[in-house]
């Protein structure tokens, strides 16, 4: 008996290390000491020291059952961009620059050219975002899951001044809401969109008139990373008041999560066009509007709060770094929370 014939094989743990360090290469910023395979990641603070009052800003997160779909097809080469999006877009919520991350593979058996996919994406993920992927761990489970499943998870690290932070302590009646574009459902409530459509190969491989891709194309298209876009707002001089990272809890959890107390966000639902892989989850599982307000992000992937005069401004930065975005509501005295109209 040895360690391979108990289910887990170390040459193909070495061979998948071997295929992702290109992907890892791509992803490499000055900061990064060593390479790929220590015991650890290693990230230099120099450039850090040079703020006035640094704060580190940490996100963590996985791809939810998104991950069922990427195995159904067969298709591992995105996933890894929604597990570094659904982190790094956190802490640029906060007002932070993502620094580095780190990815989270559980496998019932590690196949390298997959896994290598798989990392990929991350890497793809990581460029998007600035971060450098610095490490990682990809983790045999013979017995618990599955040879064909595999899990995925990671965590970012980023850091800010403290007086650049996002808090949403300021936000007052008058403000801007702009929603930035989002892909798709991206990364959440998956958990229901496996019980409206068949998850079988020949459904997800179905050419939907509606959507101009197939169903499985629609649903797998990587979520957003707004990093860049929210960068390019504060080079432009815009102070981002408030910002949400539209989520699991769809509107209805998130956009509380960046108010104060004694102001309410008010959100017109035909302020922005809603993507048609909406109206076919709700129209196929009869959902009621409420709860899929309250479960998807519906279009928009990311929620910003301006001063009013800077409406324009901000506007014409997102659409600089390559993003869409729509003046969507305003913030008014009340109970905090949101009301969508």
């Amino acid at each position: 008996m040895d360690y391979k014939k108990a289910g887990v094989d170390i040459e193909a743990g070495y061979r998948s290390v071997e295929l992702m360090k290109e992907h890892v290469k791509r992803t490499m910023r000055e900061e990064v000491l060593g390479g790929l395979g220590g015991f650890s990641g290693a990230f230099s603070l120099a450039k850090i020291k040079e703020m006035k009052d640094p704060v580190l800003l940490s996100g963590t997160d996985g791809c939810g059952t998104k991950v069922k779909l990427a195995m159904i097809l067969d298709k591992h080469d995105t996933i890894g961009i929604d597990a570094v999006a659904m982190c790094v877009n956190d802490i640029a919520c906060a007002g932070g620059e993502p620094l580095f991350f780190l990815d989270y593979i559980a496998c019932g058996k590690n196949y390298p050219e997959k896994i290598a996919a798989i990392v990929g994406g991350v890497a793809e993920g990581c460029v998007q975002s600035g971060a450098a992927l610095i490490g990682g761990e990809t983790a045999e489970h013979p017995g618990l899951m599955a040879e064909d499943e595999y899990d995925l998870a990671g965590f970012a690290v980023g850091v800010c001044d403290r007086s650049e932070m996002i808090t949403g302590e300021d936000l007052k009646t008058g403000d801007v809401l702009l929603g930035i574009a989002s892909s798709g459902v991206h990364s959440n409530g998956f958990s229901l969109v496996r019980k409206v459509f068949s998850m079988d190969r020949e459904t997800l491989e179905t050419y939907r008139e509606e959507l101009g891709t197939t169903l499985g194309e629609a649903l797998l298209a990587p979520t957003k990373i707004y990093v860049k876009a929210l960068a390019s707002v504060k080079a432009a001089g815009v102070r981002v008041k408030g910002c949400s990272h539209i989520t699991g809890g769809g509107f209805y959890e998130n956009v509380p999560r960046m108010l104060p107390e004694g102001v309410r966000a008010v959100i017109r639902k035909d302020s922005y066009p809603v993507p048609a892989i909406f109206g076919m989850l709700q129209k196929e599982g009869d959902i009621a509007e409420q709860m899929m307000y309250n479960t998807f992000n519906m279009g928009i992937g990311m929620v910003v709060a301006v001063d009013e005069k800077d409406v324009s401004k901000a506007r014409a930065a997102i659409e600089a770094a390559g993003e869409t975005s729509w003046v969507i509501g305003h913030i008014e005295a009340g109970e905090k929370g949101v009301t969508l109209c």
